[in-house]
């Protein structure tokens, strides 16, 4: 019998990038992945594919460079990373920190100096992602660091993130995909919808999608997947959000946050806490204050928050929007060197489109789709 972490190797190899002979490979994971990346590998080269980079990570070297580095070094852009960018057709990433908060000491200022910089390797991902040229994909390995921000014990953890890639399955792939059926339904029909209206406790918002296509995440590009998503008509957002759970980026937690939208724009921006740093990212460009992504979490093995975006955003039941760039796959045009996605709960709201109830207490109305 195959264990959870070989078959989550199999599900990440077939199912979520679909590696061939001839593959250009790069595969990125914090230190303590090292047996789920051992059997990436395995699974990469026996399909005759080529591990072109494998990179393990160290919360400590990030919080040097940013602590120690000049400007010109932080912002330097390496050809090498450029042309790997432009070169490689499956990227793996494993997402396994050993530390959750290693930049919470260094000034936003900084970490948005960075990210400016690399805003050319954001697009150019986006765009080869956007043209199929560019496979990828982001998956866990239950580390202690993750138990722990989850409030969760270690083994506790462990079934968590097995449940919720569907890898306690005796067959995890037919699950994706009975998963991803579903989930077309939904974003087939969203797809002839031209406006969405949120209601209820702490939202009051409008925000129109027509033209944009919803696409389908259902575990290729983020595992778990678990969401429909589309870029929504960047001057259309009117209303007001309050997320009901912390908004985290980099570590970063900004609590209570509640935006209010005008022609598309955060015209305000307050939190209980972290307000000053949400008002800084808010300042990274033009595009930060305005939405690259809208979307509907629909993984309902997903059922508590974990502080971990990869999972949180999949949460059944809620909704969530990205300041920042846009997929260029759902015609979202609104460009920026940052996507930071914030969550709320629709489980006591209501969800209209074009006027008709679609979505009631955390769920699409069957009858509609």
């Amino acid at each position: 019998m195959k264990s959870p972490i070989e078959k989550l190797a199999q599900l990440i190899v077939d199912y979520c990038v679909s590696v061939k002979k001839g593959d250009e490979v790069t595969i990125g994971a914090g230190l303590e992945a090292l047996p789920l990346v051992r059997e990436i590998f395995k699974e990469v080269v026996k399909r005759g594919a080529y591990p072109l980079l494998v990179s393990l990570e160290d919360e400590a070297l990030d919080e040097i460079l940013y602590r120690y580095a000049t400007d010109e070094v932080l912002e330097h852009v390496s050809p090498v990373e450029k042309l790997l960018s432009e070169t490689i057709t499956v990227a793996i990433r494993i997402l396994a920190p050993s530390h959750t908060k290693h930049l919470m000491g260094i000034p936003a200022e900084r970490m948005v100096k960075r990210s400016r910089a690399r805003f050319e390797l954001m697009k150019i991902f986006m765009e080869r992602s956007a043209r199929n040229e560019l496979r990828w994909t982001i998956a866990p390995y239950p580390t202690r660091a993750l138990a722990q921000e989850a409030g969760m014990g270690i083994l506790e953890y462990e079934e968590f993130v097995y449940h919720a890639t569907m890898v306690d399955r005796d067959d995890p792939v037919k699950a994706w995909q009975e998963q991803a059926r579903w989930q077309q339904k939904i974003a087939d029909f969203l797809n002839k919808v031209s406006e969405l209206k949120y209601v209820g406790p702490g939202i009051d918002f409008y925000i129109r999608v027509d033209g944009r296509k919803w696409i389908n995440d259902d575990g290729k590009y983020n595992m778990p997947g678990g969401e429909v998503f589309t870029g929504p008509i960047e001057d259309s957002a009117e209303g007001y959000i309050e997320f009901d759970y912390p908004a985290i980026w980099r570590g970063h937690e900004v609590e209570g946050v509640r935006l209010v939208f005008r022609k598309g724009q955060v015209v305000e921006a307050k939190a209980h806490r972290g307000e000053e740093f949400l008002k800084k990212m808010l300042e990274t460009d033009e595009g930060a204050k305005r939405l690259g992504e809208l979307a509907f979490g629909l993984n309902y093995n997903i059922t508590r928050f974990t502080k971990e975006i990869l999972f949180d955003e999949k949460i059944g039941g809620t909704m969530h929007i990205a300041l920042g760039a846009s997929y260029p796959e759902t015609g979202g045009k609104n460009q920026s060197s940052i996507h930071w996605d914030m969550i709320k709960s629709l489980k006591n709201h209501k969800v209209y489109a074009d006027g008709d109830l679609i979505y009631e207490n955390g769920k699409f109305i069957e009858e509609v789709l």
